[in-house]
């Protein structure tokens, strides 16, 4: 997949290439693993400056797993993840995280309940030895009024149980926020959050994109928060990558059967509306040792389309139909869908 069709000549910031993660399933005699769980298998893609790609799948699809791999909270079986041309493994961990940070899906788990709000916002400052501390101080109250915690000097003080659900997240952002990355791994931000609150989270989470010039890779389960976060959109599914195209375009066109599929499932806000069953079949696949088929073959109501191709050939590659738009699908491939 060629940069240019995606970034348009933005400079490129995060590239993931044959991205891998098995994680051991079952171990035989003396220890020596039998069987594996293929997390994320042959995954690539690519971030530009001030971009954001939305990640969406549903649970199980490795999508996590790949943004903890980005933030080196993983460490690959195999593939290479460059930021700006250059391999993360290169970097110093210090100087990386300076550069990439994630916010995690539950605002409560990811911050210590010992430390007041101060001393976790502050302590990525206190680890690189940023600042006085009063100049620390300064910062932290400014990131507050940044992230809506106003007036920030009532919130310093406090602990993250004193807090609601939607304020606790702001504090993650502000975390985030505190040594002007470039690229922030959302997992999720919004989900365990309170439907009264996740637009006002998510509009935050947009301004900050646009006043710290911040790339996004947003992971969601939800298609209708990734159109409105994010520039592109890449469906995930049992480790596999099935489709990338611009959001707008995807939405409108969704080619991939499991893509069209989310896109039955998504709710419409019309208690008339009336909606059948999304057009798929069976279950999810265990993803113990996959065979080398197509990962959708066993849910795939046009399997029968090609003869016994989808079931003989390896998983299809991720394959250019339009300009921008990829898709992993033998019928798609051949204009029978």
């Amino acid at each position: 997949m060629s940069s240019e069709n995606r970034s348009e000549g933005k400079k490129i910031l995060l590239e993931v290439k044959e991205l891998k993660k098995f994680f051991p399933a079952e171990r035989a005699l003396f220890a020596r693993v039998k069987h594996f769980v293929h997390a994320v298998d042959d995954v690539s893609f690519e971030i530009a400056e001030g971009e954001s790609l939305g990640l969406v799948g549903e649970s199980g699809c490795g999508k996590t797993t790949t943004g903890r791999m980005i933030v080196r909270l993983e460490e690959p079986t195999d593939g290479t993840i460059k930021l700006y041309g250059k391999q993360i493994d290169e970097y110093e961990r210090m100087e990386y995280h300076s550069i990439v940070q994630m916010i995690f899906q539950d605002p409560y788990e990811s911050l210590n309940p010992r430390m007041t709000i101060f001393d976790i916002v502050a302590e990525p400052l206190n680890i690189h030895n940023i600042g006085t501390l009063e100049e620390r101080e300064d910062k932290v109250m400014e990131l507050l009024q940044k992230v809506g915690l106003t007036p920030p000097d009532s919130f310093l003080w406090r602990y993250p149980h004193e807090l609601s659900g939607g304020q606790r997240q702001r504090v993650a952002m502000a975390r985030a926020l505190v040594l002007n990355p470039k690229l922030i791994v959302a997992d999720e931000p919004t989900s365990m959050l309170d439907v009264s609150v996740r637009t006002g989270v998510m509009q935050l989470m947009m301004q900050l994109q646009e006043d710290y010039k911040m790339s996004y890779l947003y992971i969601t389960h939800d298609l209708a928060v990734a159109r409105y976060m994010v520039n592109r959109i890449a469906v995930m599914y049992l480790g596999k990558l099935v489709e990338l195209a611009e959001t707008e375009e995807l939405l409108h066109n969704p080619l991939h059967p499991y893509t069209k599929s989310l896109m039955d499932a998504v709710p419409v806000p019309d208690p008339e509306y009336k909606r059948g069953e999304p057009n798929i079949i069976g279950n999810i696949s265990a993803p113990i040792d996959p065979p080398p088929l197509c990962r959708f073959y066993d849910r795939c109501p046009y399997r029968e389309l090609l003869g016994d191709k989808c079931k003989t050939e390896p998983h299809p590659e991720l394959k250019e139909v339009s300009s921008g738009h990829f898709v992993s699908c033998y019928p798609v491939h051949e204009g029978k869908l």
